[in-house]
């Protein structure tokens, strides 16, 4: 991946808030971010829930049917 590619995805990544950077001379160092990845963990728990009971009944379902022919 070309300088300019990985400097675009690193300000993406910046400014939402999943990294931190601290400028030393002419380097810039990242450090990741994990709260806002816990806070976006914590709001798709439920919907994790929800679509691992789903896909659950979904397999039981599945196992129960007749092999295609």
């Amino acid at each position: 991946m070309s300088q300019p590619r990985v400097s675009k995805h690193l300000r993406v990544l910046r400014d939402a808030g999943l990294v931190a950077v601290r400028a030393e001379a002419q380097r810039r160092w990242y450090e990741l971010r994990p709260e806002p990845l816990a806070d976006l963990d914590a709001w798709l728990a439920p919907y994790r829930r929800l679509w691992t009971e789903r896909l659950e009944v979904l397999e039981r379902h599945l196992e129960t049917m007749p092999d295609a022919p």
